[in-house]
């Protein structure tokens, strides 16, 4: 068992949510379609045939589900602002109701004793703003330097946590390389530009929020998965080498000052083609922290068959893992993997302060007499927290921990089948049921 004091009295503990996954009201009081709404119409896009249209319904009842977070013990909550909520056609006239929900849910949370961390971007661009090329067109910076500093306008007196991007990886690699994700490209050339523009706008969003106050704490965050060879064999060290500088540091090492990591993967400089003059000099930004998303461990092995990394990750099924040791997502459990990320971030010179803004698990739960028991969520918690604090003892700069999600919501490409919350929502009636992990939590905190 780990204790709450352990950590010291100065670290964060939260829950993490976003827009589309859990807001509903796609189309009520003045917002505009993003990507994601045009996406989940597309037939097989989703693997449920679900939508965000409805999600958790947070629009409506944003109050009494802060309640919830309040009676978890949860100090801080993570939270992302939907660009067409706030600007429905991605440029132009902002959307009154829009800046009125973000101010009430913003005052809501303060009220209760609640610090909101605010996200700009978790993936849910203005579908206008994709009819004009949306992350592949260069007109990006400007669209979202504008959109950040309208949100700062809304927001600015009372939020003072900013996170930039929620995982450029994520957004950019399957948005516009694999497809799997809005707005379903399929494109080398358009991811290359997509990441290009992105990396750009992750520094020029920072610099505007530290301009904007001296008192804001401005983030971003990234994706990232411990990577380990399939074999001791040289090919497969190599293939996972250039697994981790694809996946783990393509967006973290231009805003550190370290540039693309084509040395790993030469293909990369493809990237180098797609900046203009000053933008090398305009890459880096020195953020008050990184914050690291990460859920599992990747076994790699070497592809030759494979374009562009030459590698390829080992299916689950093949590494003779029990069952509790898959989650619903097909995820690996490996505690440790969070230690490995951790202990490796704290080697970057650059980095002041790291947050994990996202870790949980999704397994198969079920309410059984009003009950969920779901005891495999509370050990990977447990398991992780730990590792965190091994981190912590070592000198690592983590100072934060937020928990992915409050509620079971919408899950991307995956629909409603992985629950990843504390709170059971059934998504018919929209009952909220604490799990047992989330009293587990509640416990921890207050300890």
């Amino acid at each position: 068992m780990i204790a709450r004091a352990a950590f010291g009295p100065d670290f964060v503990f939260g829950v993490a949510t976003s827009a589309y996954q859990v807001e509903g009201g796609h189309d009520v009081d003045g917002r505009g379609p993003s990507i994601w709404d045009t996406f989940v119409r597309e037939r097989g896009r989703i693997k449920d045939g679900s939508s965000g249209e409805v999600a958790c319904d947070f629009y409506r009842r944003y109050a009494a589900d802060l309640d919830l977070v309040r009676e978890l013990n949860i100090d801080h909550i993570r939270w992302s602002v939907s660009w067409s909520r706030l600007i429905p056609d991605g440029t132009g006239p902002s959307n009154p109701a829009g800046a009125d929900y973000y101010d009430k849910l913003t005052d809501a949370c303060l009220h209760r004793g609640i610090t909101p961390w605010v996200t700009l971007y978790h993936w849910d661009l203005p579908d206008a703003l994709q009819r004009r090329g949306g992350w592949a067109n260069r007109d990006v910076l400007g669209w979202f330097s504008d959109y950040a500093a309208r949100v700062f306008d809304v927001l600015g007196d009372r939020v003072r946590h900013w996170m930039v991007l929620n995982e450029p990886m994520s957004f950019v690699g399957h948005g516009y390389l694999t497809g799997r994700h809005a707005p379903g490209r399929r494109s080398p050339v358009a991811f290359l530009r997509a990441a290009c523009h992105a990396t750009l706008c992750q520094a020029e969003v920072g610099r505007l929020l530290r301009s904007a106050s001296s008192a804001n704490v401005v983030g971003t965050t990234i994706s990232a998965a411990w990577f380990a060879p399939w074999t001791e064999g040289e090919a497969d060290r190599r293939a996972t080498e250039r697994f981790d500088a694809f996946y783990n540091r393509l967006f973290l090492e231009p805003t550190l000052g370290l540039g693309f990591p084509t040395r790993i993967l030469p293909a990369l400089r493809w990237l180098e083609r797609c900046l203009r003059p000053g933008d090398v000099e305009r890459l880096p930004f020195s953020f008050d922290f990184i914050g690291l998303q990460a859920y599992f461990r990747e076994r790699v092995g070497n592809c030759r068959l494979v374009p562009f990394l030459r590698a390829r990750i080992v299916p689950v099924r093949r590494r003779g893992l029990p069952p509790e040791k898959v989650t619903e997502m097909g995820w690996e459990v490996h505690p440790e993997a969070l230690y490995l990320l951790l202990r490796k971030l704290a080697g970057y010179t650059g980095i002041r302060k790291i947050i994990v803004t996202e870790n949980g698990a999704a397994f198969p739960d079920r309410v059984e007499s009003g009950r969920v028991r779901d005891r495999l969520r509370q050990r990977y918690l447990e398991e992780h927290l730990a590792q965190v604090l091994r981190a912590r003892a070592e000198g690592v700069p983590v100072e934060g921990y937020f928990v992915w999600t409050l509620l079971d919501n919408f899950e991307w490409a995956e629909g409603y089948r992985p629950r990843f919350g504390l709170v059971w929502t059934d998504q018919g009636t929209q009952c909220r049921t604490i799990k047992d992990s989330g009293f587990w939590y509640r416990d921890f905190l207050g300890g």
